[in-house]
């Protein structure tokens, strides 16, 4: 598997989160109930498997790569990438200050934690999109099959390191409960 195609897949699982964050923000903003865990859960996997996993790949490795193969950073698609990895982490931030919020009874809390979660999902969908259409082509058209078999030794590296043995699956047990909690 070409490493933009194991990123490409990533992003299904990111997709599938913005989805479920969608349907906790539709329950926080009819005042319904929200286990704090899947809360907790959901943010845990955008801030290790979405941002330090996938974005740490692109960040570290991809993007290096394609800006050697002649892709501009600054003023270019990987600057405008780079860009909204950074505004989807102040999304992030907002849910993390909403949880300790909703954790102290905060009645504001769950409208921000909504707010942040649709505008995480609105910013990430259209990322997403960009990148499987726009970016990674780029990339499979630029990198020469040693440049990505080594991106692919990578990218497992960081599997390992970054976030660990067997988390990766654990993300995915996650998903796999709180997509059938929230969108069956």
């Amino acid at each position: 598997m070409k490493p933009t195609q194991e990123l490409s897949h990533e992003h299904q699982a990111i997709l599938l989160m913005i989805r479920i964050l969608e349907k906790m923000s539709d329950k926080l903003e009819a005042a319904e109930k929200v286990d704090p865990l899947h809360l907790e859960g959901a943010v845990d996997f955008i801030k290790v498997f979405a941002d330090k996993c996938h974005h740490g790949k692109e960040e570290a490795l991809l993007f290096p790569a394609m800006e050697k193969s002649g892709i501009p950073c600054c003023g270019g698609p990987l600057g405008v990438m780079l860009r909204e990895h950074a505004e989807g982490r102040c999304f992030v931030k907002g849910m993390t200050r909403a949880l300790a919020g909703i954790a102290k009874g905060d009645p504001g809390a769950p409208e921000f934690f909504a707010e942040n979660a649709r505008g995480y999902a609105a910013l990430l969908s259209q990322h997403i999109h960009k990148e499987d259409h726009v970016l990674f082509p780029m990339a499979d058209a630029r990198l020469t099959a040693a440049q990505q078999a080594e991106l692919a030794a990578c990218f497992s590296d960081v599997e390992e390191r970054v976030i660990g043995h067997g988390k990766h699956e654990e993300y995915h047990r996650l998903l796999k409960e709180l997509e059938s909690a929230y969108l069956t």
